[in-house]
């Protein structure tokens, strides 16, 4: 068993009562605690950057007493922890990820409008957290794509071939297994690549576009060989495609699991923690739940 909490955030909305739902779940499936927070937003009168002397006790917390009735009666494992703090949640939430498994919440929270497909403090979350956030979008996001090709649960991660992410592969191939699900590897690559010859004028270069596609296909096999030998009993198949990572992703979200992208690395010019435009595309209009994984440490 898994010493390190799942982490629920919820406020009471729909959003994120669907979040905890699935948090239930995957604690359960990674025999992990369930610890359920509540952070109370400090009054828009307020100084957020002033610090509680200590943490408001959970008992009387209409929203956490809510959700100990929406699970009482429920024969369940693990065992579930409720929390309450005060603070601004997009502040609060992502140290608590300092021991935690997994970070799950809802795509919207109470105060979002309506409008809005991901609340500002989702994108915090998912940003600053050191550990993996997990969004759940509210059902019935129509992206534009096939069904898939085979039947049976997917975990659809997103690989960038020049600059693959460890942390990445790994966390989507243990989901996999968790969940009995087969992995589907995006890695998209340019197409058409154009090159400038003078000014204004484009012309495409004398590249092959199959040579591109099966280079592409090759290094991400060969990123894929040793999550393969961890996890014989996970099926990874590998889809080499042209055009936008995003909306490849985004596509192959209709009916999977989960979608798995990575966050920026944090470099030399650009220190503070980013999030890639695919990445935040991705929690945007993606129809399954989205993981975002922190970047591992940088290999030698």
């Amino acid at each position: 068993m898994s010493t390190a909490p799942v982490i629920a955030a919820v406020d009471g909305s729909e959003d994120s009562l669907r979040a905890l739902e699935w948090a239930l779940e995957t604690a359960g499936r990674r025999a992990a605690p369930l610890r359920v927070v509540h952070v109370r937003q400090y009054a828009a009168w307020g100084q957020a950057d002033v610090l509680v002397a200590a943490p408001p006790e959970a008992e009387g917390d209409p929203v956490l007493d809510e959700v100990r009735a929406r699970l009482a009666g429920r024969v369940r494992e693990p065992a579930v922890e409720y929390v309450a703090l005060e603070g601004v949640p997009g502040a609060v939430l992502p140290e608590l990820g300092l021991d935690a498994e997994l970070l799950v919440l809802g795509s919207r929270g109470r105060g979002g409008f309506a409008s809005l497909l991901l609340g500002s403090n989702g994108l915090a979350v998912a940003r600053d957290a050191e550990c993996p956030v997990v969004v759940v979008p509210a059902p019935g996001r129509e992206v534009h794509g096939d069904k898939a090709e085979e039947p049976g649960p997917r975990v659809v991660v997103g690989l960038h071939a020049d600059s693959p992410d460890d942390a990445v592969l790994t966390f989507a191939f243990t989901e996999a297994a968790l969940r009995g699900a087969r992995v589907q590897v995006i890695a998209a690559y340019p197409w058409p690549v154009q090159t400038w010859s003078a000014p204004g004028q484009l012309v495409p270069p004398p590249v092959d576009r199959d040579a591109i596609e099966n280079e592409t296909r090759a290094l991400a096999e060969g990123f894929l060989a040793r999550h393969r030998k961890r996890r014989p009993e996970v099926r990874a198949d590998v889809q080499a495609l042209p055009g936008d990572a995003a909306g490849l992703l985004v596509a192959a979200s209709k009916d999977a699991e989960l979608v798995v992208v990575g966050r920026h690395r944090r470099r030399l010019l650009a220190p503070a923690r980013m999030m890639g435009s695919v990445t935040q595309a991705v929690l945007l209009h993606a129809a399954s739940p989205v993981a975002v994984v922190p970047p591992g440490a940088p290999e030698e």
